[in-house]
């Protein structure tokens, strides 16, 4: 059919340049909409607002599937087999901004601090360190080779989203974890060179990095929805609270806008307004007389 033949191409064209999880999440929706269209080559703004009208239970999915459509499209007209954007009148979602969770700096000494968990103590440290400290990404973690890492800087060459290249910053804690892991638990790798090794000498998984957070999360008392990225979303918000510039988190964090990275801002003035509403004397109702 003329559809599937037309996003099978855009999808090998998008592999070059975007990673397989984002390969993966614009074909499901691509293949939403050959399914609307009986994959027929019909798309006109009629045709695909009732394709999001029907497969869009929310508006950030709205918003997703909309994006999705905005890339298709702009490929086919770039490949000449489509002329005018019928994705135009389709009406933006109003998205409210969501707030990353991020842990307070109580809670994520809390985490890192406690006694060793589970059967791979010095390697779930290790990680989890370097996690929190450099503000990687799960994948960026399990990504990270030994000849990426440089102790004596404090530095680790991660390579992110989209395959680009960025240096990330840690300190003497986290080198020291690194460094005990080394000397004392990892297991030499069987293929390549990666810094964290499972029992076999394999690469370690996004999944076993997830419940490494999820396992000592629970064990230092925290709520069960503490993941990879809760750390990195404390990293940033921890820079922000100590001053850092907007600029230089968005260079930490890999971000390509600084947009994406301003939603921190909020949660920093989230925390503000907190502290205000705890310690000003005008945040709170005078108590009145007694009797």
């Amino acid at each position: 059919m003329a559809l599937d033949r037309h996003i099978q191409a855009f999808l090998d064209h998008l592999a070059s340049t975007r990673s397989p999880h984002t390969v993966r999440a614009y074909g499901a929706d691509l293949a939403q909409l050959s399914a609307s269209l009986e994959g027929r080559f019909d798309l006109t703004p009629e045709t695909l607002a009732r394709f999001l009208r029907r497969y869009s239970a929310t508006p950030a999915t709205r918003a997703r599937k909309r994006a999705t459509l905005r890339s298709f499209v702009r490929y086919l007209q770039a490949v000449g087999a489509l002329e005018s954007d019928p994705t135009e009148p389709l009406e933006a979602p109003i998205r409210r901004r969501a707030l990353p969770k991020a842990l307070n700096q109580h809670q994520a000494a809390e985490l890192l601090d406690q006694a060793p968990v589970g059967r791979t103590p010095l390697r779930d440290q290790a990680l989890l360190e370097l996690g929190y400290a450099a503000g990687l990404r799960a994948a960026e973690i399990v990504g990270v080779d030994l000849s990426d890492l440089d102790l004596c800087e404090g530095a680790v060459q991660v390579r992110g989203k989209g395959n680009k290249e960025r240096v990330c910053l840690f300190g003497d804690s986290a080198r020291r974890a690194v460094e005990a892991y080394l000397a004392e638990e990892r297991t030499p790798p069987s293929k390549g060179d990666p810094l964290f090794t499972n029992g076999k000498g394999g690469r370690l998984s996004t999944r076993t990095v997830q419940n490494v957070v999820k396992r000592w999360a629970l064990s230092a008392g925290l709520a069960p929805d503490v993941s990879p990225h809760t750390l990195r979303h404390s990293f940033a918000t921890h820079l922000l609270d100590g001053g850092a510039d907007l600029k230089t988190v968005q260079q930490l964090l890999g971000h390509e806008s600084l947009a994406t990275t301003q939603v921190y801002t909020y949660v920093s003035i989230e925390r503000l307004r907190e502290a205000v509403g705890r310690a000003h004397p005008k945040s709170h109702p005078k108590a009145k007389p007694g009797p």
